[in-house]
């Protein structure tokens, strides 16, 4: 009865994968559309808050203005020209402290050129183009695959793009970094992943990559050069001394920044799923720990699909195990998701963690469940929990690993 049993499960199994399988070819291939979406949604997201100001002026502006984002980042290239310390409070002028490098303010000097009615939907087209263009730049994955990777992250672009935030910025250049590693551009991958760091130095988890590619050394000097390089390009406006008690600062801010709520990841559902409240630090080595096992497969790092689901779980890892992961972050951990999803052959347990992560991920913040925002999904966590599960089921497929090349 055993391999009687045995083939059935097997049989329904590969029925049930045909039935996703058939369900997916079904969507038309309309790449213009979703570009126009992708677009589109920066744009409105940019009026929608642009409107919002206007109509409702906020008496406690740190505390409501609608794209406090924005003018922080902005406010910050008007402070590193004026020799200010970039990360210290200013109330009057913005709602919340800037926590990234000099040079991404000295970056932001490109949208101070601009009133907010036009530099607002430029940095918001931004981010949505470059995480556009990234997944369409992907290889060995065909433009239908590739567009419903791009529709199953909309609903989590919009949410980051309503906060103004730089997270399909990151998302996007992560993707180009992965997409140039492929393409043995080692140059241009280096500066992508550099500019990561630059934003938010999380993205320095993506070094890992490097294990998978011939000539290491080169990764590791174009990146000390672009490392370099980004770390004095704000030194013509701020003379060394002031450039060095900028970093000194934004170093200080992010260990005081550490300190902080656990937020959206997996520190924060231990503590509100099960009470356990180890130090944060512990969990980030147990997270590297469980996350560098794939790494020991050497045997399979010379075939695609392997690399590829290494890198969708080193996006979820950057988000999950973020201590101050907020909801406009996870546009990097669904971007992960999705091409885990779509790129390989869509078995019935991925679908079913895909679809709760959509609810749960990025439907859970919208209007849907405002009845249960506040009393479940926020205390709970919720945001984060089908990450964790699927950032597991990576690693199961990584760690019971055979070669399944991409459809």
């Amino acid at each position: 009865m055993g391999p009687i049993i045995s083939e059935k499960l097997m049989f329904l199994k590969n029925k049930n994968n045909q039935r996703i399988k058939l369900i997916f070819s079904k969507i038309p291939d309309t790449g213009w559309l979703v570009f126009i979406l992708f677009a589109g949604s920066a744009l409105f997201a940019s009026i929608h808050s642009l409107l919002l100001e206007h109509f409702y002026n906020p008496t406690s502006f740190p505390d409501q203005m609608h794209y406090g984002n924005y003018i922080i980042f902005k406010k910050a290239w008007e402070h590193l020209i004026t020799a200010r310390d970039l990360y210290a409070a200013f109330p009057v002028e913005q709602p919340d402290l800037f926590k990234y490098s000099p040079t991404f303010a000295m970056f932001f000097g490109i949208f101070s050129l601009f009133p907010h009615a036009i530099g607002l939907p430029l940095w918001n087209l931004l981010n949505a183009l470059v995480l556009y263009f990234s997944v369409k730049a992907l290889p060995k994955i065909n433009d239908r695959k590739k567009n419903m990777i791009l529709l199953f992250i909309t609903i989590e672009l919009i949410t980051s793009l309503q906060n103004s935030q730089s997270n399909a910025l990151m998302a996007g250049l992560l993707i180009f970094t992965f997409v140039m590693l492929e393409r043995r551009q080692y140059f241009i991958a280096t500066l992508f992943l550099t500019l990561t760091i630059f934003i938010k130095l999380f993205g320095g988890v993506a070094f890992a990559l490097f294990l998978f590619y011939p000539e290491k050394w080169k990764l590791v000097r174009y990146s000390l050069f672009w490392g370099i390089l980004l770390l004095l390009l704000p030194l013509p406006l701020t003379g060394f001394s002031h450039l060095q008690f900028l970093y000194q600062s934004w170093r200080e801010l992010l260990l005081t920044d550490f300190s902080g709520p656990p937020g959206y990841s997996v520190m924060g559902w231990l503590s509100s799923w099960f009470g356990i409240n180890l130090p944060k630090p512990a969990i980030v080595a147990a997270g590297l720990l469980a996350g560098g096992i794939p790494f020991l497969f050497r045997k399979f790092y010379s075939i695609y699909t392997f690399r590829l689901l290494m890198f969708t779980a080193l996006l979820i890892w950057t988000v999950i195990f973020n201590h101050k992961a907020e909801s406009p972050t996870f546009i990097i951990a669904m971007s992960g998701i999705a091409i885990w999803l779509f790129a390989r052959k869509i078995s019935v347990v991925n679908a079913i963690l895909a679809a709760f992560a959509f609810l749960l991920t990025s439907l859970s913040t919208t209007e849907l469940f405002m009845p249960i925002r506040d009393n479940v999904v926020e205390p709970y966590v919720l945001k984060v929990v089908p990450c964790i599960f699927i950032w597991g089921k990576i690693l199961y497929d990584l760690t019971t690993f055979s070669a399944t090349d991409i459809e």
